[in-house]
């Protein structure tokens, strides 16, 4: 992997705060400097009041293009299996175009099954949804390919997930971005496996922006192995950036 410079993600949970408090908290991490602003994509809270408050993903990426205007803005990560392939990528080339080129298209192949019985989608098996979001990146590619007006950008893809067989392959085909949830020792043995995913696909591994979520205590053996990306997490109902303000200490030392 290249020495990239090291980028802070804020994963700003959409759960138990009311908008106006997301609202806030996202334009001051901005302010603050964070590299990337993401939410997530489910219908219920992950944490604390299973049916607390909670807010829909790409409306708010929308909402973010507007209200915000230094920070790139995606999902950690969107669900495939929510929207068709093909609307899916015209949602993203038009918040790409309306945050004028700051959109990362995060995806994952989903996992959160409330979500599915819930709305009535069919939740299936993992591998399944692992092949149905095989089937989607090209359609959304295609897609891209074919809007007018283009989007401003190659939009970055990141994929997140760390199966080694048919996730890591997906990463080395269409991802910019493998946002990993490992702990070192596995974090190191996965790059290995995407090495070889690479080297099949024809493609050089220092392309893919390693991501990661971790303590920072752990930052610095993350980053020797080459991740770049760290994301630090919060949600509601108060907000607290303390530690994103650390972490861009941490970052603004290691770039300089």
């Amino acid at each position: 992997m290249i020495d990239r410079p090291v980028r802070i993600g804020l994963q700003l949970q959409p759960q138990h705060m009311d908008y106006a408090t997301i609202r806030r908290t996202a334009s001051e991490a901005d302010e603050l400097g964070v590299d990337i602003l993401f939410n997530w994509d489910h219908f219920y809270p992950l944490y604390g009041e299973r049916d607390g408050l909670h807010f829909e993903c790409w409306t708010m990426l929308a909402a973010w293009a507007e209200s915000t205007s230094r920070a790139e803005i995606g999902a950690l990560v969107s669900c495939n299996s929510y929207r068709n392939p093909d609307l899916l990528a015209d949602m993203a080339r038009t918040v790409d175009h309306i945050s004028d080129g700051r959109l990362i298209l995060g995806i994952g192949s989903g996992w959160f099954e409330r979500d599915y019985t819930e709305y009535g989608y069919e939740f299936g098996t993992a591998g399944g949804r692992l092949d149905d979001l095989a089937a989607a990146l090209p359609r959304i590619e295609s897609r891209w390919a074919k809007l007018n007006p283009a989007p401003t950008r190659k939009i970055p893809v990141l994929i997140g997930g760390g199966g080694e067989k048919k996730t890591l392959r997906l990463v080395a085909r269409h991802a910019g971005i493998w946002h990993s949830f490992a702990d070192a020792p596995t974090l190191e043995r996965k790059l290995g496996i995407l090495r070889e995913h690479c080297a099949a696909v024809g493609r050089d591994p220092a392309e893919i922006e390693v991501s990661v979520e971790v303590d920072l205590s752990g930052a610095e053996q993350m980053r020797s192995l080459g991740a770049s990306l760290f994301t630090v997490g919060v949600g509601g109902p108060k907000p607290d950036l303390g530690p994103l303000r650390e972490w861009l200490s941490w970052r603004d030392e290691q770039n300089s």
